[in-house]
């Protein structure tokens, strides 16, 4: 059970971003933890694992497979004794890492997030205390259950780009998972009256300039779409096969397009507002445009229009998310090696 566990842990581990630019959802872990419905496990009054549940359950809705959360752990999740030692500490790494928000009291933090970023909150909460202030209440609460979400509304809606979401931002704490090196994927700052704060130091933070802009794009294999990258400029990305660093679709290839999809198949660069892809594969790259395929050789570059699909192989294809649609099969689960059963130590042992 404990391999099961930290696999499990591995697989939600995964799927915990604060780029405001793939995440798909919010949810504060303090509450899913202890929302037994999940997994109607009742010798559990705590559990890491039922964040699984609800990633797997936002997969469902969305119909889309490698779907990212943005965590808010409240600070006392990390000495929460109904949790195991494991579960902490997994908990504790993905602080230091910066896999996760921690605050010492979340409030309205995921309420503030889904709005800057435009998507759902996750929750079984109405956050009646907060409907003035934001008034889409409840029309961007997604509410978990046991057999998936059931929609009160759509996703929160985004604001205006502002200031906020289009600068980096510095903390002078040092070692600052969050905001210690201004970086494009750091996630949206938390506002206390209207200044830029770091949500775990709750130190004001500096402008460090422009935040590089992005290029979102999914990846859709066989009819299904099993991920999305973030190409920014000055930060190009490879995709392939499985690439040393980069987007790995290994995963979920089939055993022809292994063959076919090179190690490190292509790479995607953002020059100004420029998505441009170049070919670094054996057996080449199309790009469909609408005014027919352009095949590239070795080592040719191409700028990729915004309804353009670039193919690696038949069925294994890179657009921008609203060109591609999934759904041809059911998205993967994060829960599939969680233990099914609950061990316990024999009395007088």
């Amino acid at each position: 059970m404990r391999f099961s566990a930290s696999s499990t842990l591995d697989a939600i581990e995964a799927r915990l971003a604060l780029d405001p630019a793939l995440v798909r959802g919010v949810v504060d872990l303090a509450e899913v933890v202890r929302l037994v419905a999940l997994d109607g496990d009742a010798t559990r009054p705590a559990s890491v694992l039922r964040l699984g549940h609800v990633v797997d359950a936002l997969t469902r809705y969305l119909g889309e497979d490698g779907v990212a959360v943005h965590v808010v752990v409240a600070r006392s999740v990390l000495s929460d004794l109904d949790l195991t030692s494991n579960e902490r500490m997994r908990v504790r790494r993905w602080a230091d890492d910066g896999r996760v928000e921690v605050l010492d009291e979340p409030g309205d933090r995921v309420l503030e997030v889904a709005e800057l970023v435009g998507v759902p909150v996750v929750s079984g909460r109405a956050f009646a205390e907060f409907a003035d202030r934001y008034p889409w209440l409840p029309g961007g609460l997604l509410v978990p259950g046991a057999a998936g979400v059931s929609a009160r509304g759509q996703a929160a809606p985004a604001l205006a780009p502002t200031r906020v979401l289009t600068r980096l931002w510095s903390c002078p704490e040092p070692g600052c998972a969050g905001f210690g090196t201004p970086r494009g994927d750091q996630p949206p700052p938390r506002l206390v009256a209207a200044a830029p704060t770091c949500p775990r130091h709750a130190t004001r933070l500096a402008d460090a300039g422009p935040r590089p802009p992005a290029r979102v794009l999914a990846a859709r294999i066989d009819g299904v779409i099993r991920g999305r990258l973030a190409v920014r400029e000055a930060s190009p990305v490879v995709v392939g096969r499985s690439p040393e660093v980069g987007f790995a679709l290994a995963a979920w290839l089939g055993e022809e397009a292994m063959r076919w999809v090179s190690r490190s198949h292509l790479r995607l660069e953002l020059r100004g507002d420029a998505l441009v892809v170049q070919d670094t594969s054996t057996n080449g790259t199309t790009v469909r445009t609408a005014g027919g395929d352009v095949r590239l050789a070795a080592g040719q570059a191409y700028g990729v229009g915004a309804d353009d699909v670039v193919e690696l192989h038949r069925g294994v294809e890179l657009a921008r998310p609203g060109r591609l649609r999934g759904g041809a099969a059911p998205p993967s689960s994060v829960m599939a090696q969680a233990p099914t059963i609950a061990l316990r130590r024999p009395a007088g042992r």
